[in-house]
């Protein structure tokens, strides 16, 4: 008689977004092990305020509150470009540069702002937290680079058209999302987040 066949239980974890661009990256990331979920598929429709001063703040502050209002473990990330030339702006700002969320009218304005701007180098950072039965661990991730004076390719978002990381020929609105995982800050993030989460296995979520 043949022995039934061994269903791997997916653990859930739910990452504090709404963005879907960022949950499909996520998602390519850790979808051999993990179920990722995000704020909608757990019913949290809040825009949830991002009041910190640095990535770290701003992360914990949308991990906590799934926390406490969802009882659910959970990790957020904070992300942002930071431009050497203009006092590493826009930063945490990054979202809302110009005083909109739109991706173009941020790209814009950082462009007008650079325009004759010879130094062009820029780094791209993310901090993720993670509350894990009520403990707090952050994990972050950098890239360096330089700035475009003209959008390139149509992969990707926010800042990613003009952004071309050190070593490259393409910048990541070029690459293909396996090509960005690959390198990107997010990525680097990630994959000490899922070095944390192998070695410790009890973590469950919803």
């Amino acid at each position: 008689m043949d022995k039934p066949a061994t269903v791997k239980i997916m653990e859930r974890l739910v990452f504090a977004t709404n963005n879907l661009k960022k949950t499909a990256e996520v998602k390519a990331l850790l979808s051999s092990d993990y179920e990722v979920l995000n704020l909608s598929d757990i019913g949290c429709l809040v825009d949830i305020p991002e009041t910190g001063n640095s990535f770290a703040e701003n992360a914990t502050l949308k991990s906590s509150y799934v926390v406490m209002n969802y009882q659910i473990n959970c990790f957020a990330d904070d992300s942002g470009l930071e431009v050497e030339a203009l006092n590493n702006e826009p930063g945490i700002y990054s979202a809302r540069y110009s005083g909109s969320r739109g991706d173009e009218v941020n790209l814009n304005y950082l462009l007008a702002k650079m325009e004759g701007i010879e130094n062009r180098r820029a780094r791209f950072k993310t901090v993720i937290s993670l509350i894990q039965d009520g403990e707090n661990h952050l994990f972050e991730g950098v890239i360096n680079g330089v700035l475009r004076t003209q959008p390139s390719g149509t992969m990707g978002f926010g800042y990613d058209p003009i952004f071309q990381p050190d070593g490259y020929t393409e910048t990541f609105a070029q690459m293909t999302l396996a090509q960005k995982n690959e390198i990107s800050h997010r990525a680097i993030a990630m994959q000490k987040l899922i070095t944390f989460l192998k070695s410790n296995p009890s973590l469950r979520g919803a």
